[in-house]
């Protein structure tokens, strides 16, 4: 199984930056996907996650209203498009799935990650 997330870069605060991870090795339908972040000195955040019907999405207070999870199941990809970045954004993007029929935001459950990719935000 691989996750290879894409995207991520330097952006000014109040832009915007949209990432995407493309799943292989596995059946895409089975899996919530999700997007945490890391950010230096921190722990590991949950972002945001999606069901497997695509029908539900879950963000953290943090970014709920700036951000937006979609997924493409035809192509096997996760994408979320990230509005209105602030300074506090800056992390490294990770993509994770897991097997269930239920959103879990902790991280500690999730079966496979990508590798992340850096978001920067300037001030």
């Amino acid at each position: 199984v691989q996750l290879q997330a894409s995207g991520g870069g330097l952006v000014q605060a109040g832009g915007s930056l949209r990432l995407s991870c493309t799943a292989s090795g596995l059946t895409f339908s089975r899996y919530i996907m999700a997007w945490f972040r890391q950010a230096p000195g921190k722990e590991r955040e949950f972002v945001a996650a999606i069901n497997r019907s695509g029908g539900s999405a879950y963000y953290a207070d943090s970014v709920s209203g700036r951000f937006a999870i979609s997924r493409d199941s035809a192509n096997y990809m996760v994408s979320l498009q990230m509005n209105s970045l602030k300074p506090e954004d800056t992390a490294v993007y990770y993509c994770a799935a897991h097997q269930s029929s239920w959103v879990v935001r902790s991280g500690s459950v999730y079966d496979y990650w990508g590798q992340g990719t850096q978001v920067t935000v300037s001030s």
